[in-house]
């Protein structure tokens, strides 16, 4: 029989605004608070509704825009976020690997569902310009997250119709410029840039086009 997994608590504390904060604090303060599953948390209750509610008050006073309470408030967050990491962690060692009790911490439980991978959005370039020499461009993309790889396709234009024979060559790093060597000074070209992630590439992107020197 396989080991159960650890149940870990949800830790999304950047992305609560601070009532929410606030409110996830209470939720476990109380759960915790005579719990005996729970018999020695390293934090104990007074001192961690102390933090809450120095926060607290601090949240309320800054709403008149005050820089100083402002800043008082921040420090206070972090006070309570590290509370609750503190206690967090507790919980998860002590909880036995049994969802009700991990739940009656009040802390909620952190998914262990791994999200499926999503297609990525076509990327774009961001600028071409001339290169050290004739002949060269360089190619900048805008990065994409989530891509693990790109690939740069470039024609020259000749008439009024899109190109229909193209050059691709793989980008091994979009964080500089991408240098496309030996074409026609007085030639424009056109380019374009797919990324490729999890579920494959995306579509090229639109035409950026430039006339070589």
């Amino acid at each position: 029989m396989s080991n159960p997994k650890p149940i870990k608590p949800l830790e999304d504390y950047n992305r609560l605004v601070d009532a929410d904060l606030i409110s996830r604090a209470t939720a476990v303060l109380t759960g915790l608070t005579g719990n005996t599953n729970y018999a020695n948390p390293p934090i104990d209750s007074a001192t961690f509704k102390a933090s809450i509610d120095t926060f607290s008050v601090l949240v309320s006073e800054s709403a008149d825009g005050s820089k100083k309470v402002i800043a008082e408030k921040k420090k206070q967050r972090v006070v309570v976020v590290k509370n609750l990491k503190l206690l967090g962690r507790y919980v998860e060692v002590t909880c036995k690997e049994d969802m009700a009790i991990f739940k009656s911490s009040g802390f909620p439980p952190a998914s262990t569902v791994k999200a499926a991978p999503q297609p990525l959005p076509t990327p774009s370039i961001k600028k071409v310009d001339h290169g050290a020499t004739s002949g060269q461009l360089l190619v900048q993309p805008k990065a994409v997250r989530g891509a693990k790889a790109y690939d740069l396709r470039f024609a020259a234009i000749t008439s009024t119709t899109p190109p229909t024979t193209w050059t691709v060559e793989p980008m091994p790093n979009v964080r500089v410029p991408f240098a496309v060597n030996g074409l026609t000074p007085g030639t424009t070209y056109a380019f374009q840039v797919r990324a490729r992630g999890p579920l494959g590439y995306t579509d090229w992107s639109d035409s950026v086009t430039f006339m070589c020197t």
